[in-house]
């Protein structure tokens, strides 16, 4: 390799990029690609009640195809640093492993594409002649993601940037480099039922409303089943994450309560369906005797897939002969940027091994880097043929 896919991972970790602050890994990355003849762009969004986010776009060449890496360098709180063994912003080589917050989500996935890239560029001279090569780098995928890649992907249409394929770095794998392709996601809803009562004493319940109840009812009718699943996802589901009443005594009956919840859905539905099914079930179970609502959030997280195709054959192709392995096609996890990514192109994720994502002493194989590298060479090579 004509580029060290540890060294440069190494160096970002070493950034203090906890979202939405840059931390210096965004000018990094600027110098490294601009250097090998990337025309790169820093770009900055805003939006009332958030901080302001810095975003990186790089291109080389100006042929189609393009294929565009896309990647967040800021990374979640170290939490206790005290608690770690390998210091979270040292970007320690220690036996076999790098450490550090971001090691696997994800500096280490911008590594790995950003050192197969160069190689590849090496091989061939310097600058592709049959297509371009992207990378759309975002600062709050970790965060609030409204002044990151959604914006990004905006900025860069109005330019007149065309995208055919992205491969997003997020860490995908289960158990081993080259099990799992991420190849879509489901949506997510977040609402909060709540439900109506009269407040009272607890000695005298004839004279109140109790809301918990009907709040009682209600849950258990909507924790249903929504669907079987489809053919890219499994059965949607509701799950309650809290339960408040907001009372502080217990000799008082309360005149309302609450439970949040998330919905988890598949391609068998759409947000509106959905919000729809959802309120028909709570009706239903309340049967004209119990008051209440539901409060939706917005949401920018609906439910896609990239259906199987070449470019997932090329992929899966490249995987295969690096590793050995066939992946596993999944739709399984939360939510990514790919959400935004899939209204501009088809795009896969494909990263490193996500057990360590989020933890204490985060860490990466060096090998694994080693290999992620190799796959995303061979996906350039298969993708400009």
């Amino acid at each position: 390799m004509t580029a060290d896919p540890v060294a440069i991972a190494r160096d970002l970790i070493r950034c203090r990029s906890i979202t939405p602050a840059e931390g210096g890994a965004l000018a990094y990355l600027q110098d490294v690609l601009a250097k090998a003849g990337f025309s790169v762009q820093r770009a900055t969004f805003t939006e009332p009640g958030t901080a302001p986010v810095e975003n990186l776009y790089a291109r080389i060449g100006e042929r189609k195809p393009n294929l565009v890496f896309a990647g967040h360098t800021d990374v979640v709180p170290p939490g206790d640093e005290a608690a770690w063994r390998h210091a979270p912003f040292g970007g320690e080589v220690a036996g076999d492993r790098l450490y550090g917050r971001g090691a696997v989500d994800m500096k280490g996935g911008i590594a790995c594409f950003i050192a197969a890239a160069l190689d590849y560029l090496a091989a061939i001279g310097g600058r592709p002649k049959n297509g371009s090569l992207s990378l759309l780098i975002t600062g709050d995928e970790e965060g609030v993601a409204v002044n990151g890649t959604i914006k990004l992907l905006q900025w860069a249409a109005k330019r007149g940037e065309i995208f055919d394929h992205c491969i997003l770095g997020e860490p995908s794998n289960v158990e081993v480099v080259g099990d799992t392709i991420k190849a879509g996601r489901r949506g997510s809803l977040n609402g909060t039922l709540v439900v109506l009562g009269l407040q009272g004493h607890v000695a005298y319940p004839d004279r109140a409303d109790n809301p918990i109840r009907g709040l009682i009812t209600l849950i258990a009718a909507l924790q249903a089943p929504l669907d079987q699943g489809s053919e890219h996802f499994d059965p949607s589901h509701l799950e309650f994450t809290s339960v408040d009443v907001g009372n502080e005594t217990v000799n008082l009956i309360p005149g309302e309560a609450r439970a949040r919840f998330n919905i988890r859905y598949n391609d068998c539905h759409g947000p509106a369906a959905l919000k729809a099914l959802v309120e028909q079930r709570a009706q239903a179970a309340a049967a004209g005797r119990v008051r209440h609502r539901i409060d939706w959030q917005k949401s920018n997280a609906e439910v896609f897939v990239t259906k199987p195709g070449p470019f997932t054959a090329l992929a899966v192709g490249a995987i295969a002969e690096v590793t050995g392995r066939k992946p596993k096609l999944s739709t399984s996890g939360g939510t990514s940027d790919a959400r935004f990514i899939k209204d501009y192109c088809p795009v896969l994720e494909f990263g490193l091994v996500g057990q360590t994502m989020h933890q204490v002493d985060e860490c990466v194989p060096v090998a694994d880097l080693v290999a992620l590298t190799a796959i995303y060479r061979r996906i350039i090579d298969k993708y400009f043929g």
